[in-house]
């Protein structure tokens, strides 16, 4: 995975390949673990794991009732990491979330001082279930603890341990009494990633599976310390210039401001998704392919992840929304028109001359 050819980077080569072996080893050790108690959302597993592999967050939709709380919890079981479910609601306060100062008396000595008592926010893995209940200000405690790994109180920062991966629900069909995320909020999650209503075949599984005993214990693949380590191998996948090109293409187009967006873009966005989105792609790609056990990043990885990563980041305007014309579709659309190596990523000066220089390839 590197180009340098001395016995050092060799040797750091086969430690990479190593490595990325025992993640999708791994990777399909939790498939496993996770088809024992979860019928079926494979595709939803998978980009679970992308996200949490590239380091980001996740905000799951589906209506009630498709086992996405057993899901995330069944997943923090199979990777040895601490939970925690906060159930939002309209009166939740953001010290219900983040911790608040307490006083607190030595019994020994009468003095008495503040002491921080953490909140929920305090684990590896935050089931933030049905975000969009609560009112902005909490839902905004949140955001300095999913930027920056840490939340301020009482003018104290307070880091939080690693790995963390906040995955938050919305439930798709009530929207009374609702506060919808603002876009910027939105786009510090990595995925939207749409959970769907099972095969007949899943939901007689299902059925059979919960009205009788069943055991719904689950082996740890993976430790925190481990997965820290594969979040970090995850960046090291090489990426061609031509796959981060295309992978900026996808991203300009979506903007209808840019001069040569395509014109069903120009007809359906209002907004298009920014930088965040581009870094998303390649990021995401390249999780997916280490966990498939490839060393590179592909095209198809980029293509891949296209739906999770921009639905969330694209606001469509009267027109497409009268037209029943989603996200999804001009993503659709979006993945037809820009096809690999016919972008104009690599017509511009600045990019040529950036690839001129040496150790830029990835």
């Amino acid at each position: 995975m590197n180009d340098d050819r001395s016995p050092s980077a060799g040797a750091g080569q086969a430690s990479d390949e190593h490595a990325l072996k025992s993640l999708h080893q791994g990777f399909e050790k939790i498939r496993s673990e996770l088809a024992r108690v979860i019928v079926g959302q494979d595709e939803v597993v998978e980009q679970l794991l992308i996200a949490l592999f590239a380091g980001g967050h996740c905000m799951l939709e589906g209506v009630p009732g498709l086992a996405k709380t057993l899901m995330i919890s069944t997943l923090a079981r199979c990777l040895d990491l601490s939970f925690s479910r906060i159930q939002f609601t309209p009166d939740l306060m953001p010290s219900d979330i983040t911790g608040t100062d307490v006083i607190q008396e030595d019994k020994a000595t009468g003095t008495r001082e503040f002491n921080f008592l953490k909140g929920a926010i305090f684990s590896n893995v935050i089931l933030a279930d049905e975000i969009n209940r609560t009112p902005p200000k909490t839902q905004a405690a949140l955001l300095e603890a999913m930027q920056e790994r840490q939340v301020t109180v009482g003018g104290k920062t307070h880091t939080l341990g690693q790995p963390f991966f906040v995955l938050a629900t919305q439930n798709p069909i009530e929207q009374e009494g609702t506060y919808p995320l603002p876009e910027a909020q939105q786009d510090r999650f990595l995925f939207k990633v749409f959970v769907k209503y099972p095969s007949y075949e899943q939901e007689y599984q299902i059925a059979e599976r919960t009205t009788s005993e069943f055991d719904s214990q689950v082996g740890k693949i993976f430790s925190a310390d481990e997965i820290l380590a594969f979040q970090r191998l995850v960046r090291r996948v090489p990426a061609a210039p031509e796959i981060i090109g295309h992978a900026l293409d996808l991203a300009r187009a979506t903007r209808p401001q840019e001069e040569d967006a395509p014109e069903f873009v120009k007809k359906t966005l209002h907004w298009g998704a920014g930088p965040r989105a581009v870094q998303a792609l390649i990021l995401c790609g390249k999780a997916r392919a280490a966990l498939r056990g490839n060393c590179h990043l592909a095209i198809e990885d980029i293509r891949a992840v296209a739906h999770p990563v921009l639905r969330h980041r694209l606001v469509t305007n009267y027109s497409a929304r009268a037209g029943h014309y989603d996200a999804d579709t001009v993503i659709d659309e979006l993945l037809n028109a820009i096809q690999p190596g016919k972008g104009r990523a690599a017509d511009h000066p600045e990019l040529e001359k950036h690839l001129a220089q040496p150790g830029t390839a990835g």
